[in-house]
């Protein structure tokens, strides 16, 4: 796979295909490396919520289990949405979870580590409605 080349910016087409079967799908939540927003050659291990695809690429949006209810409208001054999505397992500690709408990383499949688990499709569809709203 070549070098990270960006964010996606594209018209997104979100699918849900999620089946349990070693390689991650759209509607999965897996855990691989996403790079940081200000510099792509660093980043961390993280649970992202696979929900398409670009060529080779999987499509994702990070997932965290800090509650940023209370600091919403600091985050939106920062153009940072997110939604809850709530527990899973690809959470160890079964805390709820929240997924970032505004920005979809490319996750390369050969770098996914594990898989985490299927998201139900009503909160998949509650999401995509979410990455609609937030432009995508």
């Amino acid at each position: 796979m070549p070098a990270y080349p960006g964010d996606f910016a594209g018209t997104l087409r979100p699918e849900y295909s999620p089946r349990l079967d070693g390689d991650a799908d759209p509607g999965e939540v897996v855990w691989t490396w996403v790079p940081y927003e200000d510099d792509h050659a660093r980043g961390k291990d993280r649970p992202v919520l696979v929900v398409g695809r670009d060529g080779a690429w999987l499509l994702g949006l990070m997932l965290t289990s800090k509650d940023h209810d209370l600091d919403a409208a600091q985050e939106a001054r920062w153009g940072r949405y997110w939604m809850d999505v709530g527990a899973g397992a690809w959470d160890g500690q079964g805390r709820a979870s929240e997924v970032r709408l505004d920005r979809v990383v490319r996750i390369d499949p050969a770098a996914v580590r594990r898989e985490g688990a299927i998201l139900p499709r009503a909160t998949f569809d509650r999401v995509v409605a979410g990455l609609r709203a937030h432009g995508h």
